[in-house]
């Protein structure tokens, strides 16, 4: 009697505490809630976007093509942005700490370490910057780079498994050095000499020396929004459960293991597929019919190396494949008017953009001829929106609920626990995957082709002669109304008045060879002239590498997990070194550390003399350093690369390449995360010189009272 009693007066208590709120007011709180989070993405992604599209409406002087794609892509990015990280605030992370704090307290470190290994592989899946990996293989050519072209386009699974694979080994050496209280700095003295090491055995070999840009990327796009908190989470459980640290410094140093190991990963990963892998050679020769069933390694079939040749070789290389067959070379050119040869070009171009980029002299006058209104055909272009979600929809679904799985199993099955509210948990589950999906789609459809279409024409800015921008055909064309003009040297030059549709008519130097008697056409090359004129090098550069610097300053203060970051060396120093110096020197580091990324790619610099310098000049500075700041400073070369900086710096620098021709267009990102750690190293080692000489005079006051 007294046990029922009892539970009828919990009922009534409960039932008194139960608040009911009607349905207007619940809607009126979550859509105030909603707007404020929304609001607060878009402030973070504002600057990098704005300050992009003001570059290339008012320094490059164009625009966005497709503009009401790329914008809808953007608002799918924070959208996504909102659901993603509010589903990680309500699911996977009450899982990954209820987890962190029960864990050490059952286990030993064995099983520690393993589920920190799986934590780290699961983890990275969910990374949505790795998505973007899927999509960086397609400006690599498979003669000039074979085994980057296999690592990206061959094999991106196994490309992605040995990223996933490092991190998950990090986390589980985090975890072994967080339970016994172990110094970061061993582990910083052991791996990076010996990234090094292998960098530079990489950079003597000519397949492998391609690869190295994409495996130093891959140590920034694995510590994002998910595997960050998470990690963080568990590494500070298992460093308090084991008693040997008790302030939040203890969990930090783990972010640079994480991306340190998947470089290596991914090194390990060329290494081993390299003696299996062609050499890189001419174009002619890759495509040619003797070296077919070697060149068939890097492709399912005929069709697609066929392909591969329209899309990124030249007219040598195409004739090439049919083994100088004039015949069967000019009837694969035909089939580019029909629909089913279209897919011979890339998606992301019209058929004038092709003809302009990718087809030679040659080729265009036997289009124009042979296949008329090739040039004017529509682009087909990327795939419908229900395609895209369906297809990003199913990787979110890959990427979030085995992560969610392995979290739930441990913390339900073994160690018979579960979150205080498992109905948030679940909804923080299903909004992730709504983000995940909305997010990687507006990436796809936004985000990378802004980035693309900045970069592109990025080089122009310094180019001394006129660029090619397209061409008219102007047909009939009447020679008898070229005129004849001198120039004050009184050198003759020939000219006729060209008028487009809505303006007055212009003069246009007229060029013989690209008028054809026979047809009565005449070929007319739009030029874009360089921006500050052909005695105006210099500053163009200055203007790319001003450029470069003001996107990495100005993206990184966005970043949340930077202001969370400098907020906590604020707390950790009692005030001692404020979150506004930090903020500013990681920003500093990466804005030096995007100019000397965009120089490597400009310059064609191999990256390995641009990694040892900065990583030389750490060695020794984290050795001079506290124990606490070294982690810090080491993981903010992590915390910097976050979901819009990655995938946009990453299809910058890709277009810059592509555009330049260059073999490969990473290690932007690489850069972006060294040189923030070598400013906030010495921007601590300033600060902690400017406290002992401060108390010095404080002493020395007090001897002489």
């Amino acid at each position: 009697m007294l046990k029922a009693r009892q539970n009828s007066t919990r009922m009534k208590s409960t039932d008194q505490t139960r608040i009911h709120i009607p349905i207007s007011t619940a809607a009126s709180m979550v859509g105030s809630y909603v707007r404020g989070r929304i609001l607060e993405q878009i402030k973070s992604v504002a600057f990098i976007i704005l300050y992009l599209l003001a570059f290339q409406l008012f320094v490059l002087g164009s625009t966005p093509s497709n503009a009401l794609r790329v914008a809808a892509g953007l608002g799918l990015v924070i959208l996504g942005l909102t659901f993603f990280l509010e589903g990680l605030i309500l699911g996977l992370m009450p899982l990954g700490e209820r987890v962190g704090v029960r864990l050490p307290r059952k286990c030993g470190i064995f099983l520690i370490v393993v589920f920190g290994l799986l934590l780290g592989l699961g983890s990275t899946y969910a990374e949505p910057a790795i998505a973007t990996l899927s999509t960086a293989g397609s400006t690599v050519t498979a003669w000039g780079s074979p085994l980057l072209y296999r690592l990206l386009n061959d094999s991106p699974a196994l490309l992605v498994a040995s990223i996933a694979l490092g991190v998950g080994v990090a986390v589980g050496v985090g975890m072994f050095r967080f339970y016994y209280g172990f110094s970061i700095k061993p582990f910083i003295f052991t791996l990076m000499p010996l990234l090094l090491g292998l960098s530079v055995y990489c950079a003597l070999d000519a397949n492998l020396r391609n690869i190295l840009g994409l495996a130093w990327d891959a140590g920034a796009v694995t510590t994002g929004a998910v595997t960050v908190p998470l990690v963080l989470a568990l590494g500070i459980g298992v460093s308090r459960a084991s008693g040997k640290r008790e302030d939040a410094a203890g969990g930090f140093g783990i972010i640079m293991l994480a991306s340190a190991f998947p470089i290596l990963g991914v090194m390990i990963l060329g290494v081993a597929l390299n003696p299996t892998t062609s050499r890189p050679m001419a174009e002619t020769d890759f495509f040619a019919p003797e070296y077919r069933e070697r060149a068939l390694r890097l492709f399912p079939d005929e069709s697609a190396l066929l392909r591969h040749a329209f899309q990124h070789g030249s007219e040598a290389g195409r004739k090439a494949f049919f083994g100088g067959e004039s015949s069967e070379y000019h009837a694969a050119l035909r089939r580019l008017g029909r629909p089913e040869g279209r897919a011979m070009i890339p998606a992301s171009m019209s058929a004038a953009e092709w003809l302009i980029r990718r087809a030679s002299e040659s080729e265009r006058a036997f289009l124009t001829r042979e296949v008329p209104g090739f040039a004017s055909s529509p682009r087909e272009t990327a795939t419908a929106w229900a395609s895209v979600l369906r297809e990003e929809f199913a990787s979110a679904l890959l990427a979030v609920l085995p992560l969610t799985l392995l979290l739930a199993v441990v913390l339900f099955l073994f160690l018979r626990d579960r979150p205080r509210h498992v109905d948030e948990v679940v909804l923080g589950v299903g909004l992730a995957l709504m983000g995940m999906t909305l997010l990687t789609m507006g990436i796809r459809t936004g985000l990378a082709p802004l980035g693309d279409e900045v970069g592109r024409p990025l080089p122009r800015v310094f180019r001394s002669v006129p660029r090619e921008e397209g061409r008219i055909i102007l047909e009939p064309f009447d020679p008898e109304q070229v005129l004849t003009g001198f120039t004050p040297e009184g050198r003759p030059h020939r000219f006729f008045y060209f008028t487009e549709r809505g303006t007055t008519p212009r003069p246009v130097v007229f060029h013989p060879d690209q008028y054809d008697p026979e047809t009565g056409r005449y070929e007319h090359v739009l030029e874009r002239p360089p921006l500050f004129g052909p005695q105006l090098t210099l500053a163009g550069i200055a203007m790319v590498f001003l450029f470069a610097f003001g996107l990495g300053f100005g993206s990184t203060q966005a970043e949340p997990a930077l202001s969370a970051l400098g907020r906590t060396v604020e707390e950790l120093t009692v005030g001692t070194i404020k979150r506004t110096g930090v903020v500013r020197a990681v920003s500093l580091g990466v804005g030096l550390g995007l100019m000397m990324g965009v120089a490597r790619i400009l310059y064609d610099i191999p990256i390995v003399w641009l990694l040892l310098p900065p990583y030389l000049l750490l060695l020794p500075l984290t050795y001079w350093s506290e124990e606490d700041f070294a982690g810090i400073a080491w993981d903010c070369g992590g915390v910097t690369t976050g979901g819009i900086t990655v995938p946009l710096v990453l299809a910058m620098g890709l277009g810059i390449g592509g555009e330049l021709n260059v073999t490969d267009g990473f290690g932007v990102l690489a850069m972006a995360s060294a040189y923030p750690i070598l400013t906030v190293l010495l921007f601590g080692m300033m600060v902690r010189a400017r406290q002992r000489k401060g108390l010095q005079n404080v002493r020395e006051e007090d001897g002489d009272e």
